[in-house]
């Protein structure tokens, strides 16, 4: 047995192959995974198997292998691309006498140091808890000492990993028991968007494509982005105007990885429901990415494990300004833009972006004349609350004509509260990708 060293970031990367050899790009994404992580990487060693070896995942020969560029480099750490069970990881370290780390324990702590909200603390924590709690047969000499004897202390005692066992036991209990209010107050922030009925967009797609880029460009928000994987994880959501009358909710969340761990897609359950949840998913692709049809596989993988295989999509090809391609939008069964090509870095083709979600969200959006008499001034605050006046003027008799363009069910529901007479209301205009001014008049966005 041995004391496992506290610290240390020079890391030996072990990229494994069960069948056949390790596919570059993945040896690639894991040796981006492990910088993002801190670690200063030595050397990348592929290993190809049969199958897995239940002692080591990797064999002996290899294992020997690597306990000598252990010794020869001075690694700390060995970082596995793989699944080691509890008892692999502990054989690892008692060859290699150094920690050992699996993907899934890479990812983890990556997670842990871009937390920032104290939601994100509150679900990586969770997340490292039910990791570790599988993995108390570790190399830690302590864990195997029992209470020790003398008067008054004899008997079986509490051995220090049956006392770790119930302490995480309990703090996990704590963090779901905060999580599941933090879930409470999430549902009743939906369900008052619902109640309001505003659409809800979610951004989804592969760590580093760019989502928070593109989040920012649209709603001219601050959110954290870097060209980083898992630059940021906290869910953040910010209104999105699309029309006069056209409010939306814009949602970022955390990014897709290949091997997503298990304990992460449970912990972020809270952030990864507002895909779920959404009305429409843009699930941004990087352009530039050579493997991005796999990486697009792998994100309706995740999609589907969490139940949101069936949301509406529309495919956002970012990082057009790497590629050379231009920017541009397809149109795919039913009339309906489904794909579009863009740089959320400079901007090009975010107008198609907003002419595909218009037409998607703004497909019964009206625009009438409503006569509002003196006692409805309710329902002219709601409209201007909803900001869906586009011009008004007060008639002799004190009646305000007010032109407004909304959501069809949206303006039957205030006419009818408050007892005004709804119009025949022109054709919606939507469908072109045309939206209102506030002159009134009609123009595509992007146009001067």
């Amino acid at each position: 047995m041995f004391e496992r060293p506290a610290s240390g970031e020079r890391a030996i990367l072990v990229c494994v192959g069960l069948g056949r050899a390790p596919e570059p790009d993945r040896i690639e994404e894991f040796g981006a995974l492990a910088r993002s992580a801190g670690a200063q990487v030595l050397e990348v060693i592929a290993a190809t198997r049969k199958s897995a070896d239940p002692r080591f995942l990797i064999g002996s020969g290899k294992v020997e292998e690597l306990r000598a560029r252990v010794e020869a480099l001075g690694a700390e750490v060995v970082v596995i691309d793989g699944a080691l069970s509890p008892s692999q990881e502990r054989n690892l370290e008692k060859e290699l006498q150094c920690r050992v780390l699996d993907r899934s324990g890479l990812i983890l702590d990556i997670f842990a140091q871009r937390a920032r909200t104290f939601e994100g603390k509150l679900q990586v924590e969770l997340a490292q808890l039910e990791h570790m709690s599988t993995r108390l047969v570790r190399g830690w000499t302590h864990l195997e000492r029992q209470r020790g004897g003398g008067i008054g202390l004899r008997g079986p005692g509490e051995t220090q990993l049956e006392t770790d066992r119930r302490l995480i036991g309990k703090r996990i209990k704590t963090l779901n028991d905060r999580i599941e209010k933090v879930l409470q107050q999430r549902e009743t922030t939906r369900q008052e968007r619902k109640r309001q009925e505003v659409p809800t967009i979610a951004l989804v797609g592969y760590t580093n494509a760019g989502k928070s880029t593109l989040f920012n460009r649209l709603t001219r928000a601050d959110a954290y982005a870097a060209d980083q994987l898992f630059a940021t994880l906290d869910p953040t959501v910010r209104r999105l105007h699309l029309a006069p009358g056209l409010e939306t909710a814009l949602a970022d969340t955390v990014g897709f990885v290949r091997d997503l761990p298990h304990e992460l897609v449970a912990a972020f359950r809270s952030t990864l429901q507002e895909a779920r949840e959404a009305d429409l998913l843009l699930h941004v692709i990087d352009a530039a990415d050579p493997e991005r049809n796999d990486r697009i596989a792998q994100v309706n993988e995740v999609l589907e494990s969490i139940g949101a295989q069936d949301v509406p999509q529309i495919a956002v090809y970012n990082k057009i300004d790497r590629t050379g391609e231009p920017a541009r939008s397809e149109v795919g069964e039913g009339g309906l833009i489904d794909r579009v090509w863009l740089s959320a870095h400079s901007g090009a083709g975010i107008d198609l972006l907003l002419q595909a979600l218009h037409q998607r969200l703004g497909a019964d959006l009206c625009r009438c004349v409503l006569r509002i008499p003196p006692r409805a001034g309710r329902a002219r605050a709601r409209l201007f609350e909803a900001g869906a006046v586009i011009g008004q003027k007060a008639l002799d008799d004190g009646v305000l004509e007010v032109e407004v363009s909304l959501r069809r069910q949206d303006l039957e529901r205030i006419c009818r509260d408050d007892g005004i007479e709804l119009p025949a209301v022109n054709a919606p205009c939507a469908g072109d990708g045309r939206f209102l001014q506030s002159n009134g008049s009609l123009a595509t966005r992007g146009a001067a």
